[in-house]
């Protein structure tokens, strides 16, 4: 059981979710910690988006509880939240800033400081030409961006970013991901969902992982890196023999085919080392048979480690 604490913004404690004789969430458990950005993965039909709705109260849970600031989560604490859902919901028959003035005065701010607030993010996002227009007038990454001021200019606490850069091409979904980097730095707790692998590589410090309503795997990314690593080399060596050279290697190490490009016509491997020899021993092996032009530890991504621990678990 996870137990509430000063270090952790949201904990839940054995949640499980039940609609009719279907399961979504069996007796799942997280732990996030104040001023990080929270990865929460899954497949399609895991149960991420029945976590997500218990934790802004758009349901409750069959069993467990759910903590916010160290306190039994109540109704009261749905202002501290800030939700961008994956089906965004703005009203398309709108004038956008009368719209985004409404969604801020729900979540408790007075006029005034709504259009503060307002201004300062349409300034920053350089959207404020938009003020008077209809959100049927927009495009679907314009409107995606006035989604996301309206999710964030009331500073939530706690962040829930569901797919936040669909709709958005690569210059306008680096703006908003620069921008959650930016809230976590000012103080914001995050909880990011989404199936873009590369994604959680840049933007999370901690990640759960559930599966069949099951988390199947929380913890730190970089140590969960370290847990997954094979010990595997990238490398590419310049010599005279290649197929010689290949031979060789074969018969010292276990290896494997390498994808990835380099300039010259190398010799690229992948090289498996057994747990009792190190990096150095291979440099020095490998510095002895040729010119060493690539040397690089393959570190398994998230999409790695997330294939591998939901096959693992489907093969159970």
């Amino acid at each position: 059981m996870h137990t509430p604490s000063s270090e952790h913004l949201l904990v839940a404690n054995n949640i499980t979710k039940k609609y009719g004789d279907y399961t979504a969430l069996n007796k799942v458990s997280i732990s996030v910690p104040r001023g990080s950005i929270f990865g929460l993965l899954g497949p399609n039909g895991a149960g991420k988006t029945s976590l997500i709705r218990i934790i802004n109260q758009i349901t409750l849970p069959d069993e467990g509880s759910l903590f916010l600031n160290g306190e039994h989560s109540r109704p009261e604490h749905v202002r501290q939240i800030g939700y961008l859902p994956e089906e965004r919901g703005l009203y398309k028959n709108m004038k956008v800033g009368e719209q985004a003035i409404y969604l801020a005065r729900l979540k408790g701010l007075s006029k005034s400081k709504a259009k503060a607030q307002l201004k300062y993010w349409f300034d920053r996002l350089h959207i404020d030409h938009w003020w008077n227009k209809k959100l049927n007038e927009l495009s679907k990454g314009m409107a995606q961006k006035i989604q996301f001021v309206v999710t964030v200019l009331h500073n939530p606490k706690l962040l829930i970013f569901d797919e936040p850069f669909s709709g958005f091409d690569p210059v306008n979904a680096n703006q908003i991901k620069d921008e959650i980097l930016q809230l976590r730095d000012d103080g914001a707790t995050v909880i990011f969902s989404t199936h873009r692998m590369e994604s959680v590589e840049e933007l999370c410090d901690h990640i759960a992982l559930i599966d069949k309503s099951e988390k199947i795997l929380d913890g730190k990314l970089i140590d969960i890196k370290r847990e997954y690593r094979s010990n595997t080399f990238e490398v590419a060596l310049e010599t005279a023999n290649n197929k010689g050279l290949l031979n060789q290697i074969q018969k010292d190490f276990k290896i494997s085919d390498a994808h990835f490009r380099t300039i010259g016509d190398e010799l690229k491997l992948n090289i498996h080392l057994d747990k009792d020899k190190t990096a150095n021993y291979l440099v020095q092996y490998l510095n002895n048979k040729g010119t060493l032009t690539h040397f690089v530890e393959k570190v398994p991504s998230v999409n790695d480690i997330f294939v591998q621990s939901v096959s693992k678990e489907n093969n159970e």
